[in-house]
């Protein structure tokens, strides 16, 4: 059994590790992260060498096996985290936590009560507070309630925009304590909001960079001015930052393989003014003083999605980069997504922006009355082979079936065009479909 001197967290719905990271910088050890999709899991391990990454559906897992997979043995845990899909709607006469599409979430509470944390924190879609959806959330409280925990209320929608991330990002948290435990607070909102510019500004053009036709890494030479910039490239102490220090190049830029777009393309998004939307891929051109709008992920592979929405750099005639999204995420620099651009973006749009989850984090750790620590370890990350898995690779390295993730027909009816559905703001209803040009 390996001894945690930091308090204990585990990840449900781990996904490429946005919550890990947040709740890791705010001074949790991060024991275990469950992840069903083996390709986010590779990512995970890569970034969080120090986690027992488990390629695995809640489903199929107990909280005692958890324990065992992460090699904590009894001890406590201080914190259970995760956003479990649910997509079940409320029907007459019939309760939204019994259906079946929403049995992730059924699992999310089934292994919160074994595990049994001090505290849980549940986040989803903002969505799920309006309408028909708010009686899901009435049921989840109770079995919460039921499993031994008090539920903060009211519950809140955060704005990642609010804790430091230059996007707005509304989600909902829902923060619960062990009975007899302090419940949190909910942290309060920092007026100061990061801009796009002061998140990307610094970053070379990727365009200017030939290689990354073919490859997503490059050394360059750049100067960063902005706190913001020069933390995530560790150039820069930031005192509310109790995670590990990772090893890495702050000279390399990654994650930045070339988007190639048509002569059309890229006329139209240098014709489209900043702020406004395009209005043939309907991608949103930014404003270098304003905030990103919400990165998302795009529909995935089972759905025939063959790219993920990006915004229009608001200089450039091209949709950002992964390491721009990324930056526009609040992922750190030495932080690597999967080498494809559509996974890669996956990633971040499907991720919960780790400054908002340290916002949360701290809440919890100051309820406990627990004053965080800087690791003096400096971490080495994952063997890099582990970004450019495909799935059949992926499944082999962690021992799973290839069919674990219901992936797209490889066959495209019109090779320039591509269907791209998009969800509605909150989460919900009727999508949006729309023809866009590959690129």
């Amino acid at each position: 059994m390996r001894i945690v001197s930091r308090p204990i967290g585990i990840d449900l719905f781990a996904g490429a590790g946005g919550m890990s990271l947040g709740f890791e910088q705010a001074g949790f050890d991060i024991a275990a992260a469950i992840e069903i999709d083996p390709i986010h899991c590779a990512t995970h391990e890569y970034n969080f060498p120090h986690t027992a990454t488990i390629c695995a559906s809640v489903i199929d897992l107990t909280g005692q096996e958890i324990r065992r997979r992460s090699n904590i043995g009894n001890q406590d845990i201080n914190v259970v985290f995760g956003g479990a899909p649910c997509q079940g709607f409320s029907l007459m006469g019939k309760r939204a936590f019994d259906d079946p599409r929403n049995h992730l979430v059924f699992h999310y509470v089934r292994i919160v009560k074994e595990l049994n944390p001090k505290y849980c924190v549940f986040e989803n879609v903002k969505g799920l507070t309006l309408g028909q959806h708010a009686q899901f959330l009435t049921e989840l409280i109770e079995a919460l309630n039921d499993a031994g925990y008090n539920i903060l209320t009211p519950y809140q929608v955060l704005n990642a925009a609010d804790y430091g991330v230059p996007q707005d990002r509304r989600r909902l948290f829902l923060v619960g304590a062990r009975k007899g435990l302090k419940l949190p607070k909910y942290p309060e909102v920092n007026p100061n909001r990061t801009t796009v510019w002061e998140a990307i500004g610094d970053l070379p053009n990727a365009a200017d960079f030939a290689a990354l036709n073919h490859t997503g890494a490059v050394p360059a030479q750049w100067i960063t001015t902005s706190s913001y910039g020069k933390r995530l490239r560790g150039l820069e102490a930031d005192p509310h930052n109790y995670g590990y220090q990772r090893q890495f190049d702050p000279n390399l830029l990654t994650c930045s393989p070339l988007t190639k777009h048509t002569k059309l393309s890229q006329d139209r998004f240098a014709a489209t003014l900043q702020g406004k939307t395009e209005t043939v891929s309907r991608f949103r051109k930014l404003e270098p003083d304003g905030l990103c709008n919400t990165l998302r992920a795009g529909t995935d592979s089972a759905r025939g999605a063959h790219t993920s929405p990006r915004p229009i750099h608001p200089l450039f005639p091209r949709v950002i980069t992964v390491r721009e999204a990324a930056r526009l995420h609040s992922y750190p620099d030495w932080f690597r997504l999967h080498a494809t651009k559509w996974h890669g973006c996956r990633q971040i749009g499907n991720s919960v922006p780790p400054l908002l989850a340290r916002a949360v984090a701290s809440e919890i750790l100051k309820a406990q009355g627990i004053k965080p620590t800087k690791p003096q370890k400096i971490l080495l990350p994952g063997q890099e082979s582990l970004l450019s898995l495909d799935m059949t690779r992926a499944s082999k390295y962690f021992q799973v079936p290839r069919d674990t993730i219901a992936q797209r027909s490889p066959k495209i009816s019109e090779p320039d065009m591509m269907i791209l559905t998009l969800p509605n703001n909150d989460g919900f209803g009727d999508a949006l479909t729309s023809l866009v040009e590959i690129s």
